[in-house]
């Protein structure tokens, strides 16, 4: 690099003896050079890319048309500078700040591209791992990487030595990892969740400690549901990490499956139950055809035979509702068939009467 300096400085030499006309000379070729790089990519470039179907390429071009010119009319005016011979601490503070100059051009761009490719993953869903809820941590960790690297660089442009930041920063970050250990803690559950998504905004989860509800934010430091009485609980990501959730939506399919057991007296008609609840479920307009319902006798009880109806429904969100038609129908129906629906009962066998007093 160094000789490629000194030869593009050796050529200022044609110019003249001047170095106020060499420095000039240098900057405006390097303005000269970036101009053309522009127009060759807003021009050839872009028309080449514009025949593509998508538009990340044409976006890309977009972006890397300010930083290349703007880059040689950096290198142009640190060539110059260099060219003038100026004293040690002027050099040093213009190169210092052309060069802290590229690094915010380029952290700009970087930032605009890595955005492109997550919003290019986020229409496109082409990776399955890449879940919606796992695209906004990754897009705030690849903006925490570039601006550390950006700061890096910039104690680099200006010769600062940064073994003993590097030092402080680890001690530091020590400290903090100690005195925020539950904070880490649900930090790292929620990535484990991004990455896991072992549910989504909108599903119907119910929590180990009971509570059900539909998600409505994943964050990285908390979950919150909205239980059916409209109040909203929010869960440290932590507890959910480590516990057990039923995803009512999980699956292939969002369907929910609902159970409706029922009872009936010893001596009734089983089939008349069976077809009397299956019907029920069939001329309900919410439960699904397929997979079709079905009745399960499933037990003999201590004081009734105990039945079962099985039925999907669409969303989850519905059961409470479904299942109160589908009771009231069972109850209006069995009472229409004459299927009675026993109650627990006991008999009372006295062995012996106490004594009569006079």
């Amino acid at each position: 690099m160094n000789e490629l300096i000194e030869r593009i400085q050796s050529w200022a030499e044609f110019i003249g003896p001047n170095i106020y006309l060499q420095a000039a000379a240098l900057a405006l070729a390097f303005i000269l050079f970036g101009k053309i790089a522009d127009i060759i990519l807003s021009k050839t470039i872009a028309q080449f890319v514009a025949r593509s179907k998508t538009e990340f390429d044409d976006e890309l071009v977009v972006l890397l048309h300010r930083p290349i010119f703007v880059t040689f009319v950096l290198i142009g005016l640190a060539l110059a500078t260099r060219r003038l011979g100026m004293p040690a601490t002027p050099e040093y503070i213009t190169l210092g700040i052309l060069r802290t100059i590229a690094i915010f051009i380029w952290f700009t761009f970087l930032s605009g591209f890595f955005g492109l490719i997550l919003s290019a993953v986020r229409r496109g869903r082409t990776s399955s791992a890449l879940h919606a809820s796992m695209l906004p941590l990754l897009g705030t960790f690849l903006k925490v990487v570039l601006i550390a690297l950006a700061v890096y660089f910039i104690f680099l442009a200006w010769s600062i030595d940064v073994t003993a930041w590097v030092a402080s920063a680890g001690i530091v970050g020590l400290a903090l990892s100690f005195a925020a250990k539950d904070t880490l803690s649900n930090l790292f559950a929620g990535v484990a969740i991004a990455a896991d998504a072992p549910y989504k905004t909108g599903d119907f989860i119910i929590l180990e400690s009971g509570e059900r509800g539909m998600v409505t934010h994943i964050g990285m430091r908390s979950t919150r549901i909205l239980t059916r009485d409209d109040v909203e609980i929010t869960v440290p990501n932590s507890l959910i990490g480590n516990g057990k959730i039923i995803n009512e939506a999980g699956g292939p399919s969002a369907r929910h499956r609902i159970r409706i057991a029922v009872g009936v007296a010893y001596g009734s008609d089983i089939d008349q139950v069976i077809d009397t609840l299956a019907t029920i479920a069939d001329e309900h307009d919410d439960v699904c055809k397929s997979p079709e319902p079905r009745v399960r006798f499933r037990s003999f009880g201590e004081y009734s035979l105990d039945f079962e109806l099985l039925c999907w429904i669409d969303q989850p969100i519905d059961r409470g509702r479904i299942l109160h038609e589908l009771n009231c129908a069972v109850y209006k129906a069995f009472q229409r068939a004459g299927i009675e629906i026993p109650f627990p009962q006991r008999d009372l066998h006295v062995r012996t009467m106490p004594a009569q007093g006079n």
